[in-house]
């Protein structure tokens, strides 16, 4: 029997006389109809469109000052849209999700219906049937377990289930406790959503005498099985550095390679020595992350000559969630050096080869350098003129959204203005840092993580009646996520990456004031987000998902509210 609407008594015991179902499903669909592209004027139009979204509802309609629309970044402006519902005492908690998605272009021929989910379903079959492609995707659709579209995953469902607890909250007339939405843009490329909203919160919580004790993120999660590995409650948030290195060679004509060395074999020194390393793969914190991968290597050239690389650019994703930022920017740079020096004395070696078979000699080369951006970053402040220039560049730089090109232009502005030679590799960190977090109901110090603990291990005792409802708890959500910079403290380290950033809008500066409360994330589960076939398990995110995140809310607020 196709699984595309939940049982009557299925979850009754966490939510009674409430059916979720029909309406997240409708909403969800209604979501993804609205195209929300990182960067595009879609995102700008999606909070105003949420924000009519919700005053549809009894209580929004009625408490219209409840539904804020708060200026995040851009031009023409993108929003946070924060909505409160209103209950008993100053504890609120949390339920937050992106609105931004990834581009449609990789649905080719069906693009026209990436954002029109039940038209898409039955386009994708008839593809799949016609073309004999993937034989999963191809059941879960036939199934009609399972739902595509844009974000469908990423996460609009999630946020129709945020929605729909909303909802539930509000039409309680005993409701102790507040809800509150938050829904950002721009989790796709540098959260600068969550982040300005990180900053708008304390006064918009002190306006309304309002606490946040915790929050659920509601980001999806991919399982290629039966649903056991997607049905996860992640108590944190893996750590993102992207470390980079700008290398430069000495070039020389093609004829006398050995009157310099090329960029080029330096810097694939350096990436066969970083690239997916089983050593460098975090396995601390009760996790194990991937180990580091090349976002980008490649010279820099303006033109063709015959002359080797004067520069490689090198870009890293690095995962982590042990340890400080600091410590692995340091140990990037010492691999960074090991490799240049193994990089010269293998052309030096070559060189001596060459030269015994008759060939001419190499020339004269000083030894490698590597130098920390926040090295050139002094000297260049030190000039006003310079630093005047660095700033005019960063701000002709500032409509580019590809953090990584930006951090490219920035890096050599930086080499050209101090006069770097090679060989030699200028280090930092090349798009914003996602500091790693976790739940720790150890800590004496935070009373509120203990009781998001208490909270859990009751919800899954609760949920373990249902075979399909049963969660397991991870310590760390595997993609980035918003996680990283809502509720958090300031983390060790954090004036080294600041320093090392050449790009001054890919620094997190977050306010003193910023509020600290535990984040878990509980989302929807499918399969192949971001891709063509991105689809969400429906009943678990229609049905199953809004009854545990309004039993957790429910289970939060009751234990924070006087007297409790």
């Amino acid at each position: 029997m196709p699984e595309n609407t939940p049982p009557a008594a299925m979850l009754q015991h966490l939510a009674p006389g409430w059916s979720p179902f029909a309406t997240t499903r409708a909403r969800a669909i209604e979501l993804v109809s609205w195209p929300s592209e990182t960067g595009s004027p879609d995102e700008v139009a999606f909070a105003p469109r949420l924000r009519d979204m919700l005053l549809r509802i009894p209580y929004f309609r009625n408490n219209p000052g409840d539904v804020v629309l708060l200026p995040s970044h851009g031009s023409p402006v993108r929003h946070n849209l924060v909505a409160i519902v209103r209950g008993a005492g100053a504890q609120a908690v949390a339920l937050a999700g992106h609105y931004d998605t990834v581009a449609t272009d990789n649905y080719l021929q069906e693009q026209p219906l990436a954002c029109q989910p039940e038209p898409l379903s039955a386009a994708l079959i008839a593809a799949l049937e016609a073309g004999g492609g993937d034989p999963l995707a191809l059941a879960d659709l036939r199934s009609g377990a399972f739902l595509p579209g844009r974000g469908m995953l990423d996460m609009k469902s999630g946020l129709a289930a945020a929605v729909a607890v909303l909802e539930r909250h509000a039409a309680r007339a005993d409701r102790r406790g507040t809800l509150v939405l938050l829904a950002s843009p721009d989790e796709e490329r540098e959260s600068r959503g969550i982040r300005a909203l990180r900053a708008d919160l304390p006064g918009l919580l002190a306006e309304r005498g309002l606490e946040i004790c915790a929050a659920v993120n509601l980001d999806s999660t991919s399982d290629q099985g039966d649903g056991s590995a997607g049905r996860t409650v992640y108590e944190g948030s893996i750590g993102k550095l992207a470390p980079c290195a700008l290398v430069l060679g000495r070039p020389a004509h093609a004829a006398y390679p050995f009157e310099g060395i090329s960029a080029a074999r330096l810097g694939a020194e350096v990436v066969c020595a970083i690239e997916a390393a089983p050593a460098f793969a975090d396995a601390g914190g009760g996790d194990l992350a991937p180990p580091p991968v090349a976002l980008e290597a490649c010279a820099l050239r303006n033109g063709y000559e015959v002359t080797t690389p004067a520069r490689m650019w090198l870009a890293f994703n690095w995962l982590y969630h042990s340890g400080s930022a600091a410590d692995r920017l340091a140990a990037f740079e010492s691999h960074v050096a090991d490799a240049l020096q193994r990089a010269c004395a293998a052309h030096a070696g070559a060189a001596q080869g060459y030269a015994a078979l008759g060939g001419a000699g190499a020339g004269a080369s000083p030894p490698p350098r590597v130098i920390r951006a926040e090295a050139l970053l002094e000297r260049l402040r030190a000039d006003p003129v310079q630093a005047q220039g660095f700033e005019d560049l960063q701000a002709a730089l500032a409509g580019d959204d590809n953090p990584l090109a930006v951090s490219c232009q920035l890096m050599q502005a930086l080499a050209d203005t101090v006069g770097v030679e090679g060989p030699a590799a200028v280090v930092g960190l090349a798009s914003l840092h996602y500091p790693p977090v976790r739940l720790d109901p150890t800590d004496p110090t935070d009373a509120q993580a203990a009781r998001m603990e208490r909270a859990l291990d009751r919800l899954q005792a609760e949920c373990a009646e249902d075979p399909q409802a049963r969660f397991r708890r991870r310590p760390h959500f595997q993609g980035i996520s918003d996680m990283s910079f809502m509720g958090q403290r300031a983390r060790p380290g954090a004036g080294v990456i600041a320093a090392n950033t050449p790009a001054a809008r890919m620094i997190d500066r977050p306010g003193a004031d910023a509020p600290v409360f535990p984040v878990v994330n509980i989302g929807p589960w499918g399969r192949d987000f971001h891709q063509r076939l991105e689809r969400v398990h429906a009943v678990h995110a229609f049905d199953r998902l809004p009854r545990v995140v309004a039993r957790l809310a429910d289970l939060l607020l009751a234990d924070a509210a006087p007297g409790a």
